[in-house]
Parts: C-alpha cells; structure tokens; sequence
C-alpha cells in the first residue's frame, strides 16, 4: 500500500516513523511544508521531520532519540555540498557520456556516409571500366572484321591478277601459235628462180607472199632458199 502523509499525521506511530525509506520520509517533510531539498541525505532529511514532529506534539520527546545527534550543522552542510558535488560529477558524466555518443553517432553516420561513396565511387570505376572493356573489344572486333574484309580483297585482287596473268598468257600462247610461221612447210610455195625473168620474179614472189599473208622478216630467207 502507498504511503499517505497526511493519514500517517493523523495516526503517527514512532516505530512506524523509524522504518520509512527516504522517499516516504521526503513525501512526510512536503506534507509538513519544511525547507529541503530532495538531494539531502535520508538521516538529515529525517533529523528535520523529527524536529517539526517534536515541536508540533506529533510524536513525543522520545522520537529525538531517533537522530543522529554526532552530526554537526558544518558536518551536516559538507555531506550536503559533497551530495550535491556527487550530483553533479554525475550529471557532468552524463552530459559528457551524452555528447561522447553524440560524437560517436556522429562519426558513424560519417564513416558509413564516406564507405557509401566509396562504395558508389567503385560501383561507378567498375562499370566504366567494364564500358571501356566492352568498347575496346568492340573496336577488336571491327578491326578483326576490317582486317578480314582487307584480305579478302587482297585475295580477291590477287585471284583476279592470277586469272587477269593466266587470260593473258593464254592469249600469247594463242598469239604466239598463231604469229608462228613455219618457213620449211611454205618454202614449196616459193616459185623457182630464173635468171632469164630476174625483173618479173621478184614481182611474182611478192605477190605469192601476201596472198600467202608470209610475215616479211621471212621474206628474205625464203628467197635465200630458193638461190
């Protein structure tokens, strides 16, 4: 059950009075409107009840046996200061224990925001990199695909050269064994000299060769046959 200060001051009983935790003992000393502050130590804040208690006729003479009389008021004020001190090492260390997991929430956000970029950053040299190798296979790739369109020309020139140099040599052939002339088969055809008709001979074989289509280097030595 929850203490009531104000039930307690209507029934108060001593050995009840001497059990109450400080909190009971603080909700007593509002009820009783005294000057203190919660921060005061328990025996202190009940030594200041006891008094206003005694005085009022609440409790009896007896309940002064229940303070701590070996504490003097300069005792008193250098735990109350030393209490307070402690407060505020506290408070102090909470603040600083506050900023330090500010700062370090701080520089987390910090180190996961640069591990992001860093992150990004070797996303992006990735995918350039990968860009750059796809690109370089590509122009590999057109220069294979140029590099065979460039022999296969070349093939086709030099195939067109072999059938332009075989068309050719086929003609000479064809020209050499046409242009042939084969003087020991006509020189039957030569008529047979006279030096009676020396002025119409020459006439005469003149006439037998072009009819005869002879080549005239050949003139001369089928004539030089006939002598």
């Amino acid at each position: 059950m929850a203490f009531d200060a104000g039930i307690f001051l209507k029934t108060p009983d001593l050995e009840s009075f001497d059990n109450l935790k400080k909190e009971e003992l603080v909700l007593l000393a509002k009820e009783l409107k005294l000057v203190f502050k919660v921060s005061m130590r328990k025996q202190i804040i009940k030594n200041l009840v006891i008094d206003k208690l005694v005085d009022a006729e609440i409790l009896g003479e007896e309940a002064l046996e229940l303070k701590v009389e070996n504490i003097d008021a300069f005792k008193l004020k250098q735990l109350e200061l030393e209490h307070e001190l402690k407060l505020k090492e506290l408070e102090m260390k909470e603040i600083e224990k506050r900023k330090e997991d500010e700062f370090k929430l701080k520089q987390a956000e910090l180190e996961m925001k640069e591990r992001l970029e860093i992150e990004r950053k070797e996303k992006e040299d990735e995918f350039k990199l990968k860009e750059l190798e796809m690109k370089e296979r590509e122009k590999i790739k057109e220069d294979e695909l140029k590099l065979k369109e460039l022999e296969m020309r070349e093939r086709l020139e030099m195939e067109k050269l072999k059938i332009e140099m075989v068309k050719e040599e086929s003609n000479t052939k064809v020209q050499s064994k046409s242009d042939y002339f084969d003087a020991a088969k006509n020189i039957r055809l030569v008529p047979k000299f006279c030096e009676k008709t020396v002025d119409k001979y020459f006439p005469q074989f003149e006439k037998i060769a072009n009819n005869l289509k002879w080549p005239k280097p050949y003139w001369t030595t089928m004539l030089t046959k006939c002598f």
